[in-house]
């Protein structure tokens, strides 16, 4: 697999960690608290294998910028979260922020 392909396995992993992290009610509770556990595991280890190819610094602005779009997509999608108009201008620019990276920069090399 390519490192992109592990970078957004561990991205998926993080996020499903952190968005069931709530429901662990300070890890009280064994069964989403088991899945937060596992999530991280999977994540940290997936991304692991992607910076054996990509630099550190592309990798985690990649896998944080992705996942806090995601996790407060979900948030607002799901958990009934209210995002204003700074908050999502806020995300927008994280996510520009990621595609100029991916688009424009010369530090990813593959």
């Amino acid at each position: 697999m390519t490192a992109y392909t592990w970078l957004a396995i561990a991205i998926v992993a993080e996020v499903i960690a952190t968005s069931t992290m709530r429901a662990t009610q300070g890890f009280t509770r064994i069964g989403p608290s088991l899945v937060t556990v596992v999530g991280y595991a999977v994540a940290f280890y997936c991304l692991s294998l992607a910076l054996r190819t990509l630099p550190t610094g592309i990798a985690y602005a990649i896998w944080s910028g992705v996942g806090i779009v995601l996790v407060a997509g979900i948030a607002w999608g799901w958990q009934g979260q209210r995002l204003d108009a700074p908050a999502v201008l806020g995300i927008a620019l994280i996510l520009a922020g990621v595609v100029v990276m991916n688009l424009f920069s010369k530090s990813i090399t593959l």
